[in-house]
């Protein structure tokens, strides 16, 4: 019951569609310019920096709260499971965001609400996180590529750590749950980024600078 409502919990703040409401203070609607995407990097191509950095903002807030949400409710009463029902909170914060139910599930990608995650998660996970995304992204100017690199980054350190008994008092059946979820949210990435996967292998994938204006 707990995971459903952590589940719940995350969906309902994923549903919070920040690049759809900057769109439609702008009298747009994101979805139906540049890539169809309503997250940052579509934001950022279409309305510009300022715009890109409120929906960053925004998206990565929402996921951030939920999960803040989760650990104020749960953290005491179950410290066994609490990391476990983070991640509850994350799916659904990620279904919510993908596929919002009051936009015939038309979202984006999941990559700033993951951003939210690690912060809520552990401190411990936003060095890694960083340094996978943005190190590809400055070498490249591809954020498919750290967003990609940053969602398995994610799955690999969470498994290790684990391992080493980071997230005690969990069990090894608690963990291996863990890592299932983990490694659902790094396929939906891998599939939501499907297209942008196809267009880095034939050397076609868009670049993105930072501070560019909106037309």
């Amino acid at each position: 019951m707990l995971r459903i409502i952590c589940l719940l919990i995350g969906y309902i703040f994923g549903n919070f569609q920040t690049a759809y409401l900057v769109g439609k203070k702008q009298g747009i609607d994101i979805r139906d310019h540049g890539s169809g995407n309503s997250g940052t990097t579509n934001a950022l191509r279409v309305m510009g920096s300022k715009a890109g950095v409120i929906v960053f903002a925004g998206d990565m807030l929402k996921c951030l709260i939920a999960v803040l949400i989760i650990t104020g409710l749960f953290g005491k009463s179950h410290p066994e499971i609490i990391y476990l029902l983070k991640l509850y909170g994350f799916l659904g914060c990620v279904l919510g965001h993908d596929f919002p139910f009051f936009m015939h599930f038309r979202g984006g990608k999941g990559v700033a609400s993951a951003a939210g995650f690690v912060l809520g998660f552990h401190w411990t996970f936003v060095p890694v996180a960083l340094i996978m995304f943005l190190v590809p992204f400055a070498l490249t100017s591809y954020v498919s590529l750290g967003s990609i690199l940053f969602y398995i980054s994610l799955l690999v350190q969470m498994i290790i750590e684990g391992q080493k008994g980071f997230f005690a008092p969990a069990s090894q059946a608690v963990l291996y749950e863990m890592y299932a979820i983990q490694a659902v949210l790094t396929a939906m990435a891998l599939w939501q980024h499907r297209e942008n996967i196809r267009r880095l292998i034939k050397g076609e994938e868009n670049k993105t600078i930072l501070w560019q204006k909106s037309e």
